[in-house]
């Protein structure tokens, strides 16, 4: 099982991701709460490019955060400087055991045990 990670939310719904898109179908990926609050809540998001995004999202499952993955997070960003969504989604990933599909993948390198994928290669 996978999560996949708020910057491949934003490049599947550019028309030059037709590879991912079929990636995404194929795979059914699940997403956490924390990207559809990085990629819904950007300040510059255009009405068209919301609804585009609300679309993908809501034919994906939602994994939601608890205690455990806070806890995880906050060791993650004690361990090495990280954004607080990175944390959070990286956190999700390991305590539910989900590998995390991701275009940055040198980011996550150093994290024991998490399982990183990029579609887009």
């Amino acid at each position: 099982m996978t999560l996949i990670d708020s910057n491949l939310i934003i490049y599947a719904v550019q028309a030059e991701y037709k590879n991912l898109r079929q990636w995404i179908i194929e795979t059914d990926p699940k997403y956490s709460i924390i990207s559809r609050v990085e990629v819904l809540g950007f300040a510059r998001i255009k009405p068209f490019e919301k609804q585009v995004v609300t679309d993908l999202l809501n034919n994906l499952e939602i994994i939601y955060l608890n205690l455990a993955c806070y806890e995880l997070a906050i060791t993650l960003k004690q361990q090495r400087k990280m954004s607080l969504g990175d944390a959070l989604i990286t956190a999700t990933c390991i305590f539910y055991n989900k590998s995390l599909a991701t275009r940055n993948t040198a980011d996550f390198d150093w994290i024991e045990g998490l399982n990183v994928i990029n579609p887009l290669l």
